[in-house]
């Protein structure tokens, strides 16, 4: 039996526009693109966690809003639990400590990456949001 990994996204949003990071080349899923964030640890809430990772990786604070997606994903490696909210960057400039890049996209533009399958579903959702609330405008 696989190993379950549960783990947090940020869809950090600023200026209509959301930040993709690319996983580093070292790392599985070598450069894969996807939402910040990181593994719960015990103990920890899931926005405990992402509040943890988003400073630890990137230096900064986000507010986390609602939940985007809860995804499970089976990798080789394990069972990937994958639960991601959007943020709103609260302080600090994101630094590159664990991610090759990042870019800011906006909504329409976040199919044109390769994402780590994980991350999709929320891809998915983001997108389909955005579609509606430019169409019921």
């Amino acid at each position: 039996m696989k190993k379950n990994i549960y783990v947090v996204g940020a869809v950090i949003i600023q200026d209509g526009k959301i930040l993709c990071a690319q996983r580093g080349a070292n790392q599985s899923l070598a450069l894969k693109w996807e939402f910040p964030g990181g593994k719960i640890e015990a103990g920890e809430s899931p926005q405990e966690a992402l509040q943890r990772e988003i400073q630890e990786e990137m230096e900064c604070q986000v507010e986390i809003g609602e939940q985007v997606e809860h995804t499970s994903y089976e990798y080789d490696f394990g069972v990937v639990h994958l639960t991601t909210f959007y943020c709103e960057l609260i302080y600090g400039t994101p630094v590159l400590n664990e991610h090759a890049a990042i870019k800011w996209l906006h909504p329409s533009e976040l199919d044109s990456l390769d994402w780590a399958p994980a991350d999709i579903p929320a891809i998915q959702s983001i997108m389909k949001q955005d579609y509606e609330n430019v169409t019921n405008k």
